[in-house]
């Protein structure tokens, strides 16, 4: 069971809602360096061990660079990751560039930046060189495992995904990749999502360490570095179980002694890239209820909706909702919670037991620190709104609420191009 409680004191979420207005996000970074502190514990014997923070999680320059602080690198797919982590303090090997159908200028800015390059396909291995005007002196390869391995609701079957090169299309980059230059060499996977079976992600690691030695035998090629990806889950509902850091690495370690020192290999560095597992459960959706409407359903209508967190419109996914002063009322209402969208889907829970709601109660939204304002968009012209940040006790505002002037910024007068 995991223990869904808040980040505040309901007095000072209360005293912040009257400050600054609802709805807004709000980490808890005391708490997200807590548990980075865990994993980085759990995984002290793993050579040079550095998770890359997937910024597509939580794209906020505070949240990077506070885990940049840390020690954490970044997962940048696009250029604009790519500026955030530079903003945040990263570079060099401390960031992994993984990007599919990837633009010429965003291969020149992980090259220029220093970041590993991780290549989708076999074929990004000729537009890189021809992108950069060289070959970059590291270079990795995301490895698509196709019916070795299931996938999962989210990520979906290897065999259906567009990322990856193909096992047999994976030695034979390699060999390419140092006819044209390249001298140390990274090997990436990303099989799964939120998956919260431990032996899953153990079971990656063991497909990688398996192919490391396979890649060597084969080519001669040794692989120097690892990435298993993300895809380590948190525990949405009550009744999940989050993934023990410890005992995960225990499983791996075992992996590591027994495919990759006992037939003579070593790796000088093995990362994951997890986002979800970092920030997730540390973020909050706090929204205030405009209307209770009774129809052929009841409904709480808030003043947040799927564009401040569209998870449950687009997965079914499940967030734990707590009312403000009333979580240990008894749950014997059901109810759609919702928001303003001229959309039916605008929901954040269906048939949802709940204590009895009124106008003006204050409902917080659990685990939205990952994929959360960062899939934020502005249908019905919603804006985006402000993000706060927990450190010491302290709360600090590290996004402001968007503006009309900001949604219409890039809108200019009626100008003829032809």
């Amino acid at each position: 069971m995991s223990t869904k409680s808040l980040p505040l004191s309901e007095e000072r979420i209360r005293e912040l809602v009257s400050r600054v207005g609802t709805p807004f996000h709000i980490y808890d970074g005391d708490a997200i360096l807590k548990n980075a502190r865990e994993m980085y514990d759990a995984f002290s014997w793993a050579p040079s061990f550095i998770n890359f923070f997937a910024v597509k999680a939580l794209p906020n320059i505070s949240i990077v660079k506070l885990l940049s602080d840390f020690g954490m690198g970044s997962d940048s797919s696009s250029y604009p990751e790519l500026l955030i982590s530079k903003e945040a303090g990263l570079e060099g090997d401390r960031i992994m560039f993984s990007s599919n159908d990837t633009p010429d200028d965003e291969f020149k800015k992980a090259y220029e930046l220093g970041a590993v390059i991780n290549l989708d396909d076999i074929s990004f291995i000729d537009s890189l060189e021809k992108a950069i005007g060289t070959f970059p002196k590291t270079i990795s390869f995301r490895f698509n495992p196709g019916s070795e391995r299931t996938g999962n609701a989210i990520i979906g079957n290897p065999v259906e995904a567009k990322y990856g090169l193909r096992r047999d299309q994976i030695f034979s980059a390699y060999k390419r990749a140092k006819e044209l230059g390249a001298e140390h060499f990274w090997l990436h996977t990303m099989v799964a999502s939120n998956e919260l079976n431990k032996d899953y992600i153990a079971e990656t690691a063991r497909m990688v360490f398996t192919l490391v030695r396979e890649i060597y035998e084969e080519t001669g090629i040794k692989i120097e570095s690892v990435d298993f990806g993300g895809g380590v889950g948190i525990p949405y509902r009550p009744e999940d179980e989050r993934i023990d850091w410890r005992e995960l690495s225990e499983d791996i370690e075992a992996l590591y002694r027994d495919i990759i020192e006992k037939n003579g290999l070593s790796l000088k560095r093995i990362a994951f890239e997890c986002g979800r597992a970092i920030t997730g459960p540390y973020g909050y959706l706090v929204a205030k209820v405009r209307h209770v409407s009774h129809k052929y359903k009841d409904y709480v209508g808030l003043d947040a909706s799927m564009a401040d967190l569209m998870r449950p419109a687009l997965y079914g996914a499940y967030h734990h909702i707590t009312v403000l002063g009333k979580d240990n009322e008894k749950r014997d209402h059901l109810y759609d919670v919702t928001g303003s969208l001229c959309e039916n889907n605008d929901k954040f829970a269906i048939d949802r037991p709940l204590p009895e709601i009124e106008e003006g109660d204050i409902l917080v939204i659990h685990d939205t620190g990952a994929h959360g304002h960062s899939m934020g968009f502005n249908y019905n012209g919603k804006m985006r709104h402000a993000e706060y940040l927990i450190i010491d006790g302290s709360i600090y505002r590290i996004r402001r609420d968007e503006t009309y002037e900001d949604y219409v910024k890039t809108q200019v007068d009626m100008e003829r191009i032809e």
